[in-house]
């Protein structure tokens, strides 16, 4: 399988983010305002978008938000090689911590990376969540 990661357009990101994080919502709710000033990587397959990751700036901080794999690519370390490539993104764009709302489902995966949690836990449409961090 030929792996690629390229900056996409934030339009490109919707049909994955809906499909695996909110398929019971509206299209339109997979959107973020701020979409149109973050940075949205995919990973492409075989030249099929596969994964998206969104980065939204924020100081010497930046946040990444809707982080999904189509189903049929999962648990094949591609997200991964998305997680650790916007790693080095950000690093190399002079940011000093990465963090998101993570779901309680996700935090051992994201603990493999270093992240911690800096909140309680708290609801967003009934999913339980934590804000979590790492330097980088």
């Amino acid at each position: 399988m030929k792996i690629e990661i390229r900056i996409i357009d934030a339009d490109e990101t919707l049909a994955i983010r809906h499909q695996v994080l909110w398929p019971d919502k509206s299209p339109d709710f997979v959107k973020v305002p701020e979409d149109e000033s973050a940075f949205h990587f995919g990973l492409f397959a075989d030249d099929k978008l596969v994964a998206v990751i969104s980065l939204f700036p924020e100081g010497d901080k930046i946040r990444f938000r809707k982080f999904a794999t189509v189903a049929a690519f999962q648990n094949r370390g591609l997200g991964s090689i998305l997680l650790n490539y916007v790693f080095d993104f950000a690093k190399n764009e002079g940011y000093k911590k990465i963090w998101c709302d993570a779901r309680t489902t996700a935090l051992p995966f994201y603990e493999r990376f270093g992240f911690s949690r800096f909140s309680d836990s708290f609801l967003k449409e009934n999913i339980e969540y934590y804000k979590i961090e790492k330097m980088l």
